[in-house]
């Protein structure tokens, strides 16, 4: 049977634990997750308590007037964008809707482009006074951008999580936009994924 036990440096004599990875990713993480910039209307900066707030009272505005919230993003993201659907509509009680039927996501990639998967269906839908949440990490994903793009021009919310660059494209487009000081795809994933945690939290104790 292989051994899992801990290993120690000596040092003039004295054992002296290895620094431990895993302390320094969370380390890492946390650091991520204080850098987080918030700005409203592009980029007029925001404390961070102040937009989450803002966030919180979009939503429940959406929630009374029975609007949808739409969330996108591709790979990890996408995965983030259905999990918090789910999660929002059966905790906080939020009509939400994300395009991620293969048969959708196929036609439309086949019959159109790909960099339209979310605007196509986006535009049969969306309305003024719903809310438009779009999930990249670069922050430059032209089918996400599309769709980002759609939501101003229909006067609806867009609240954006990116990473990456700071002058990244959607970024400049959002009504609240959310930035990470990330440069890996996980950091960002898991500094995106503990944003949407604290919104839906935030929106379950509300209702």
């Amino acid at each position: 049977m292989p051994s899992f036990g801990t290993q120690s440096e000596t040092t003039e004599g004295v054992s002296v634990a290895p620094a431990s990875r895993w302390a320094e990713h969370i380390l890492a993480l946390g650091r991520c997750l204080s850098g987080m910039q918030a700005t409203v209307n592009g980029d007029m900066p925001l404390k961070c308590d102040q937009a989450f707030e803002l966030w919180c009272d979009s939503t429940d505005d959406v929630r009374q007037a029975e609007r949808v919230i739409y969330l996108m993003g591709n790979g990890a993201s996408a995965s983030m964008a259905s999990h918090f659907a789910a999660d929002l509509a059966k905790n906080a009680d939020l009509h939400t809707q994300v395009f991620t039927d293969v048969s959708l996501i196929t036609a439309v990639a086949n019959d159109m482009s790909y960099d339209m998967v979310f605007a196509a269906p986006l535009r049969r839908r969306l309305r003024t006074g719903d809310m438009v949440v779009a999930i990249s990490s670069s922050g430059n994903s032209p089918n996400v951008v599309k769709a980002a793009e759609l939501a101003v021009s229909r006067e609806a919310t867009l609240v954006t999580l990116t990473a990456m660059q700071p002058t990244n494209a959607l970024r400049q487009l959002g009504t609240l936009n959310f930035w990470l000081p990330a440069d890996t795809y996980g950091m960002a994933e898991t500094g995106h994924a503990a944003i949407l945690h604290y919104w839906m939290d935030q929106m379950s104790l509300e209702h």
